[in-house]
């Protein structure tokens, strides 16, 4: 029986396809590569990949199937900024496009931009004292 709570209709394994290929493509992204290269070596994708799965499973089935602090994780990384959301979403939402029905997509789509106010939110607030932090 499906979780009533979950956000919208998709399957794990349609979760799983859009991460495989979406981080595929990061991994060649002349922006986004080196930031993920610097920080998951090449023998642990998929073990990263499988986390990601998990995180949106639980984002959105409700699987209750993933730990981790991804604020936390992306806060603590000096290399990833705020001008790396854009290309990140822009990306997504292109596989997102390719692989899903629409309703699907954008449902996921407006998910993931929601998440990425909150990381934004998290990097602003990284700043040193002094600096003004700059919510758009």
């Amino acid at each position: 029986m499906a979780n009533p709570l979950r956000q919208f209709d998709i399957t794990e394994d349609e979760i799983t396809q859009v991460v495989t290929v979406f981080y595929a493509r990061v991994r060649k992204d002349p922006d986004l590569g080196p930031v993920f290269g610097a920080h998951i070596a090449p023998a642990e994708w998929p073990a990263h990949e499988a986390k990601i799965v998990r995180f949106w499973s639980n984002a959105i089935l409700r699987t209750r199937n993933y730990s981790g602090n991804p604020m936390q994780v992306h806060m603590s990384a000096s290399d990833v900024q705020a001008e790396h959301f854009p290309v990140w979403l822009g990306l997504f939402d292109t596989v997102l496009a390719e692989r899903l029905p629409e309703a699907t997509a954008c449902a996921w789509s407006a998910l993931a931009h929601r998440i990425s106010k909150g990381f934004l939110y998290g990097l602003e607030i990284r700043k040193p004292p002094g600096e003004v932090p700059v919510f758009s």
